[in-house]
C-alpha cells in the first residue's frame, strides 16, 4: 500500500494532512516568509530566496511581495518573469511559465483541486494538474487560473478572468468563464 507521500509524488489522489506532505510545504513557508520580510528595496536578497525557493528561475526575476506558494520547487519561470503584490501560486502540481511573462496583483495559479464526492472531501483528498503558461504572458490583476490549464505563449488575460480550459496562443481572453475576445498578431518578441 503507498503512503501519502508516495501517492502524491505518482500523480495520485492524496491527503493533504498527511505529515509528510505537510512537512514537504514547510520549506517553502519558511522561504516565502523570508522574502516577504525583506526590505523591498533589497533586489538581489529578493533575487536569492527566489532561486533557493522555485525549482528554476531565469536571471532577471522582479516579484512584489507579498508573494506565497505551497512547495516552491514545483514553480519554473522563464526569463524576465515580473509578479504584482499578493500573487499566490499552488504548485503542488508542476507550475511552469514561459520568458517574458508579467502577472497581476491578487492572482492565484493553483494546481490543485478537490473530489466532487463530500466523503472524499472529509479524507481531505487532493487532486493535482500541472499549469503551463507560454511566453510573453500578460495575466491581469485579481485572475485565477485553474489546474490543468495551458496557456500559450503572446496570451493577455483580462482582468478579473477565470481561467478554467486552456487558452491558445496569440489572443486576448476575458470573462468568468475565460473566453478568447479577440485574436492578436503572431507572436511578438521585442529585441532587449
Amino acid at each position: 500500500m503507498l503512503s501519502e507521500i508516495q501517492k502524491y509524488e505518482a500523480g495520485l489522489p492524496f491527503s493533504f494532512l498527511d505529515p509528510e506532505v505537510a512537512k514537504m510545504k514547510e520549506e517553502a513557508l519558511r522561504l516565502c516568509k523570508q522574502f516577504n520580510d525583506l526590505d523591498t528595496a533589497d533586489l538581489d536578497g529578493q533575487a536569492a530566496v527566489i532561486k533557493q525557493l522555485f525549482g528554476a528561475c531565469g536571471d532577471r526575476v522582479f516579484m512584489q511581495p507579498p508573494f506565497n506558494c505551497d512547495v516552491g520547487s514545483n514553480i519554473e519561470v522563464g526569463e524576465d518573469f515580473l509578479t504584482n503584490y499578493n500573487v499566490k501560486i499552488l504548485d503542488v502540481g508542476r507550475v511552469t511559465i514561459g520568458d517574458y511573462c508579467m502577472i497581476g496583483p491578487n492572482t492565484v495559479i493553483s494546481t490543485v483541486n478537490h473530489p466532487l464526492d463530500p466523503s472524499e472531501r472529509r479524507k481531505k483528498i487532493s487532486l493535482v494538474e500541472a499549469v503551463t503558461i507560454g511566453d510573453d504572458v500578460w495575466i491581469g490583476a485579481n485572475c485565477t487560473i485553474l489546474p490543468g490549464v495551458t496557456i500559450g505563449s503572446n496570451v493577455v488575460i483580462a482582468a478579473g478572468a477565470v481561467v478554467t480550459k486552456d487558452l491558445p496562443g496569440n489572443c486576448i481572453a476575458a470573462g468568468v468563464p475565460a473566453a478568447v475576445i479577440r485574436e492578436l498578431p503572431g507572436k511578438f518578441r521585442p529585441s532587449l
